[in-house]
């Protein structure tokens, strides 16, 4: 069974740090670019980061660019988002996915990821 599993998340103080961990099992992902998302109560799920295939090439969403760092172990078949200088703001249920091509090109919407985890809490405190 193909599947992708969030860990790392908690609570943490206003401009703490969290690492979050995907750990892809059934299948490689080593060709695939991988994305985190996150869901607030009430809101759509939104694009938060995305990895190209060889870990080359990154983009965030505007807000957490320069405070969040996607990366991945091709080898072990895990991605992880450091999260540093949190904000309350950023208390969500965060999600890991398989983008459906190799590069980062194009819409990063979720119809664009095919292959998503259980997710995560987040939650900062103020």
């Amino acid at each position: 069974q193909v599947q992708l599993e969030e860990s790392g998340g908690g609570l943490v103080q206003a401009g703490g740090s969290l690492r979050l961990s995907c750990t892809a099992s059934g299948r490689t992902f080593s060709s695939n670019a991988m994305g985190w998302f996150r869901q607030a109560p009430g809101e759509e799920r939104k694009f938060v980061a995305a990895v190209n295939w060889s870990g080359s090439t990154t983009t965030y969403s505007d807000s957490v660019s320069g405070r969040f760092t996607i990366s991945r172990d091709n080898a072990v078949n895990k991605f992880y988002l450091q999260m540093n200088s949190l904000k309350p703001e950023d208390t969500a249920l965060y999600y890991c996915a398989a983008r459906r091509v190799a590069d980062i090109n194009g819409s990063l919407g979720p119809t664009a990821f095919g292959t998503w985890g259980q997710g995560t809490q987040v939650t900062v405190s103020s």
